[in-house]
C-alpha cells in the first residue's frame, strides 16, 4: 500500500509541475529557449511586445520581415548607409548587446562616434525595457548558429569591463 500512496504522490506531483509548466507558457512567462539578452533569458511575451513594438518604430526602415532597405551595402546619395537587415543576412548578430543597446538608445554615433546616420536614437522615445525588447525580438529571429556567435560577442564584451 505505501508503494502505491507513494507512486500516486508521485504523479500528483508531475502533473501540478506540468500543469504551472503550461500556465508559465501560457501567459507568456517562459523563457524562449536560446534567447537572452545581456546573459538573462528572454520571455515569449517580452519577444512578442519587441515584434509589436519593432512593427510600429523600426519596421518602416528595417522592413517588416527585418530585411532592411535595398541595397543596403551601397551608400545612399547623402553619403550615408540605408537601413541594414536585421535577419540573419545581415550583420546586426556581429555586434553585442550592450551595443545593440547603445545603437538604438543613442543613435549609431554612440558607438561609432562622429559616423552619420539616419538612425535616430530613441532615448526620450522607447524606455530601456521596450528597447530590450524589440532586440530580444530580432534575436528570436536568428538561427542557432548566429544567436551563439553573437552571445559570445556579448560576453567577450562584458568581460573587457
Amino acid at each position: 500500500m505505501k508503494r502505491g500512496g507513494i507512486i500516486l504522490a508521485g504523479a500528483a506531483a508531475a502533473g501540478v509541475a506540468a500543469l504551472a509548466a503550461v500556465a508559465q507558457q501560457e501567459n507568456g512567462d517562459a523563457p524562449v529557449d536560446g534567447v537572452t539578452f545581456l546573459g538573462e533569458p528572454v520571455t515569449a511575451e517580452e519577444i512578442e511586445a519587441g515584434r509589436e513594438l519593432y512593427a510600429v518604430t523600426c519596421a518602416s526602415c528595417h522592413g517588416t520581415d527585418l530585411e532592411g532597405q535595398d541595397e543596403w551595402k551601397r551608400r545612399l546619395e547623402s553619403g550615408r548607409m540605408p537601413a541594414p537587415p536585421h535577419d540573419e543576412t545581415g550583420h546586426t548578430w556581429h555586434h553585442s548587446d550592450q551595443d545593440l543597446f547603445a545603437m538604438t538608445k543613442g543613435g549609431v554615433e554612440a558607438v561609432v562616434p562622429d559616423y552619420e546616420s539616419d538612425m535616430p536614437a530613441f532615448d526620450g522615445i522607447l524606455s530601456d525595457e521596450e528597447i530590450e525588447a524589440i532586440l530580444g525580438y530580432i534575436k528570436s529571429t536568428w538561427p542557432e548558429r548566429q544567436r551563439a556567435f553573437q552571445a559570445e560577442i556579448t560576453a567577450n564584451a562584458e568581460d573587457e569591463t
